[in-house]
């Protein structure tokens, strides 16, 4: 089989998994091998020129900033989310299980997250809970009133 044809079909096996697989990255060299490839198909004598692995170098350069560029914009990066356990005291949240004292069972929901949650009193899903303190990962909590 000519050395065109078979980057082509890698390219093409590397575009494929990107699509399965999303984030893995195999769409830099992907394009590149399709590209390449498709040029050798084009110009079956184009690895005979002596400027060849140039043109290899700008091709690859080239493409990896415009595909890396184009990924970016698809699929901007997110920050991740972050708690820090002093962040949390004084915070509000609605309970989203039941809490019953001297347990962890309890749960609440403080902005996106949730919470295992204990207190001095049981409290009843859907009311507001302020957070009084964080030990671990646990929340101490009271009925907002």
């Amino acid at each position: 089989m000519e050395m065109g044809w078979v980057l082509l079909l890698v390219g093409a096996l590397f575009l494929l998994i990107e699509v399965v697989l999303p984030g893995f990255f195999a769409v830099v060299p992907g394009t590149i091998l399709v590209i390449i490839g498709g040029l050798m198909i084009l110009i079956p004598d184009l690895l005979s020129y002596p400027w060849s692995p140039f043109l290899f170098a700008i091709i690859t350069i080239v493409v990896s900033i415009a595909t890396i560029a184009f990924y970016r914009r698809l699929a901007p990066g997110q920050k991740p989310l972050t708690t820090s356990m002093d962040s949390l005291a004084g915070k509000v949240g609605e309970v989203v299980n039941d809490i019953v004292p001297d347990t962890i069972d309890g749960k609440v929901k403080i902005d996106s997250q949730v919470w295992s949650a204990t207190s001095d009193e049981s409290i009843r899903k859907g009311e507001k809970v302020a957070v009084v303190r964080v030990s671990g990962v646990h929340l101490f909590v009271k009925r907002v009133s």
